[in-house]
């Protein structure tokens, strides 16, 4: 299974960072790119599928961001009026414990939720489970 382009949306470089040497060293994922909060993920979102014609195949989201958070994020997400948005596999991945966040992903469709820092062996499990 491998996983040919992979979003960060995150505004702290260390955990972008650290998520992409997991990510990576999982052996899974192909292609790497990082935004720093929603507006700018959603803006490379359609930039990508203008050259590319598809969108990533995953989504490694944080919650609390400037400008534009994990959760205004995914209903802007939503609103894209891209094909194929349904099929990206979308992973929360906050340093939140607050199970109201995860009540709340779940209730937007969100079906992994991964409390920072996430360990190699959490990462490479959720990515066995998930579709490409």
């Amino acid at each position: 299974m491998k996983f040919e382009n992979v979003l960060l949306i995150d505004d702290d470089e260390i955990y972008n960072l650290l998520h992409t040497r997991i990510l990576y060293h999982t052996r899974m994922v192909s292609t790497i790119w990082t935004s720093y909060n929603g507006e700018e993920a959603i803006a490379f979102l359609t930039d990508f599928y203008e050259q590319h014609k598809t969108l990533p195949s995953m989504i490694l989201l944080d919650i609390d961001m400037p400008v534009m958070d994990g959760f205004q994020f995914l209903n802007a997400f939503k609103k894209l009026n891209l094909p194929d948005t349904e099929k990206v596999n979308i992973l929360l991945v906050t340093s939140s414990n607050d199970p109201r966040d995860a009540d709340k992903a779940r209730s937007l469709g969100i079906k992994h939720y991964l409390v920072k820092p996430v360990e190699l062996d959490v990462m490479t499990g959720v990515l066995l489970s998930l579709e490409v």
